[in-house]
């Protein structure tokens, strides 16, 4: 059984290439092998890291956490039933099965009205935000001094590009969200941006203001595919007005992309 150190470790290089895994711990047994608080760890990939000393518990727990990983849940807890004749070969263990992956993280281009309010619901959601702008008084402390604000990162940008590729770094587990207030610092922001490559881009405004942006990139010799990734115009049709509703249609469709929603109505199904 692999030691904490040796468990934290492990994660931590899962982290850091941006995987996702799944940490199953015993939380119950009445059998002798194995015991309380045995630990494995399983990576979307299918690879192991650790036994719990069972080789027929040990594919049982790689078979769900495989199903696990597709699901939305951040925990479970799985009981083998020795009494289904399925699972007559298991130990009797209960297994809490928990979800591993990177802090969501959310680099917000411009700290305009859409841009502040975004900050405001994202750092409330429980993502990691950056918000960035080129005029300092945008992104004054001032303005996000409340205790849920204080979390956000306030950046002023003396070039666009490098602030946005310092912020998305490795673009694992980050989402960018580009709102400015003019063309040429969308162009900027996404030049940088899909170098980057991260897990969402959108960029706002109307369907001409985004293909001059998009049109004027693609002549530059931007990737195609990665061109074709952008959300443009940002955010989900809520009929959204307010700067307010503007930045929740964003955030909506963020979390619908990192979670793997399909933005329809939960309702959805009673029309079927």
């Amino acid at each position: 059984m692999p030691t904490n150190t040796e468990l934290t470790n492990r994660i931590s290089g899962i982290l850091e290439r941006g995987k996702t895994a799944v940490l199953a711990a015993i939380v119950a047994s009445h059998a002798d092998e194995p015991v309380v608080g045995a630990k494995m760890v399983i990576v979307d990939d299918g690879q192991m890291f650790g036994s719990f000393g069972d080789g027929a518990l040990d594919e049982y727990v790689l078979r769900q956490a495989d199903t696990f990983l597709k699901s939305r849940d951040a925990t479970k807890v799985l009981h083998t039933l020795p009494g289904d004749s399925a699972r007559a070969a298991l130990p009797d263990v209960k297994i809490l099965f928990e979800r591993i992956e990177v802090e969501p993280r959310l680099v917000i281009a411009g700290a305009g009205h859409v841009g502040a309010s975004l900050a405001r619901f994202a750092a409330t959601a429980g993502f990691r935000v950056t918000l960035i702008d080129d005029r300092g008084e945008f992104v004054d402390r001032n303005l996000f001094s409340s205790a849920r604000e204080e979390s956000i990162e306030l950046e002023k940008a003396d070039d666009w590009q490098e602030a946005m590729r310092d912020a998305i770094g490795n673009g694992r587990g980050v989402a960018v969200a580009i709102v400015t207030r003019g063309h040429k610092q969308d162009e900027e922001c996404l030049r940088a941006t899909l170098i980057a490559k991260p897990d969402y881009v959108g960029m706002i405004g109307s369907k001409r203001r985004t293909n001059i942006v998009l049109d004027k990139l693609r002549e530059e010799g931007a990737d195609e595919t990665e061109l074709k990734k952008v959300r443009a115009p940002i955010g989900l049709d809520i009929g959204a007005v307010s700067p307010e509703e503007v930045a929740l249609a964003i955030l909506a469709e963020i979390v619908a992309e990192r979670r793997g929603g399909t933005g329809m109505p939960l309702s959805h199904w009673r029309r079927l």
